[in-house]
């Protein structure tokens, strides 16, 4: 399962080496989400570890991450696990695609969305 957050970087730790062949980072940003803000704790995992060093505390951050689970002893645990780090951009608008094939033409008439004999209804769903 593959995520992306936008946030502000709040603290970084050190790299931990787990085990002889095993290191791990974690890292914490603020997150907005409704009335009150979301300090979300990240993990970033071996060669990924120095992905965090370029950025600073109060810098704003765009995450993508997994949604790690796991059972160990009865006792299950949660990881967000961090794959790549970048700055968001200024505009958060899509650039167009380009493209050398010829696009169909689209119709943004409600009369012909409506005629297209679906009985108005533009939820194709079958429920």
């Amino acid at each position: 399962m593959s995520f992306e957050v936008v946030g502000k970087m709040i603290k970084k730790y050190e790299t931990e080496n787990k085990s002889g062949s095993f290191q791990a980072r974690e890292f914490v940003i603020e997150v907005e989400s409704g009335q009150y803000p979301q300090f979300v704790k990240f993990q970033l995992v071996q060669d990924r570890c120095a992905l965090i060093d370029e950025y600073n505390e109060g810098d704003e951050i765009k995450v993508h991450f997994d949604l790690r689970g796991r059972e160990w002893q009865g006792k299950y645990f949660t990881n967000l696990n961090a794959w790549r780090l970048e700055r968001p951009a200024a505009n958060s608008a899509p650039a167009p695609a380009a493209s050398s094939a010829p696009s169909a033409p689209v119709s943004s008439s409600a009369d012909e969305i409506s005629s297209s004999g679906n009985g108005g209804d533009m939820d194709d769903l079958p429920f």
